[in-house]
């Protein structure tokens, strides 16, 4: 995940482990010769376009919306189809209330015609407080919420690890973060959830108490969910 940052000089841009208390206690029962954080990718103003999300301090939110507001009048000057004037009038609305465009309640064929756009609030952006800056770790995993993104977590002998997934995602999308050969293979997904696996004191004892579910290709992905995935190789 990729998420831009808009002048805030005191955050060291690159890649930064989000560190998570609940992989923390996984990681104690489990005793993995190895512990994987979720990692984002900090970039500069210049790639907002790549990013998933936008970093910005609250005394600058007013400029990421001036350059969106000036790019809208712009092309709604020029713009001649009757279906792009009335979604940029939209836009135009929402904009001038001070508002971000990714919570205007957008269509996805909107959305579409959006993309063409290069606006910069089509995304979800954080808003952060100058007094956040001294913990990047909290604020990291606010940002990762707020863009509505959640984890789950796989554990065994070598590796405890937390991967990263939208909101919503099927156990079949998760699978797919691993690896495509594991998605491809799909069998099925052995879940436990967070609080049945510490409250177990582990997988074996979780399963002993009829925690664990067999679940197929839909089912939707829950924060922090422990998972095996079934697959043909």
């Amino acid at each position: 995940m990729k998420i831009a940052v808009f002048s805030i000089p005191d955050i060291t841009l690159g890649k930064h482990n989000v560190k998570d208390s609940r992989l923390d206690e996984v990681d104690k029962i489990t005793k993995a010769k190895k512990k994987t954080y979720v990692q984002v990718d900090l970039v500069g103003e210049d790639a907002a376009l790549e990013a998933d999300a936008l970093l910005v301090l609250s005394d600058a939110r007013t400029d990421l919306i001036l350059k969106d507001l000036e790019f809208v009048e712009t092309r709604l000057s020029r713009a001649e189809e009757e279906q792009e004037k009335i979604l940029l009038n939209k836009l135009k609305v929402v904009l001038e209330k001070e508002e971000f465009i990714f919570k205007a309640g957008l269509t996805n064929e909107e959305k579409q015609v959006l993309s063409r756009y290069g606006l910069l609030t089509d995304r979800p952006i954080i808003v952060a407080q100058k007094e956040e800056l001294a913990d990047i770790a909290n604020l990291l995993s606010r940002a990762l919420k707020e863009s509505g993104f959640i984890s789950f977590f796989t554990t065994g002998d070598k590796e405890t690890r937390a991967w990263l997934i939208r909101h919503g995602a099927t156990a079949w999308e998760a699978s797919g973060v691993i690896h495509s050969d594991i998605q491809k293979g799909f069998i099925r997904a052995e879940i436990i959830s967070f609080t049945d696996f510490i409250q177990a004191g582990g997988e074996t004892q979780a399963k002993q108490q009829g925690k664990m579910r067999l679940e197929q290709k839909d089912c939707v992905m829950q924060d922090a969910d422990l998972v095996n995935f079934r697959f043909n190789k």
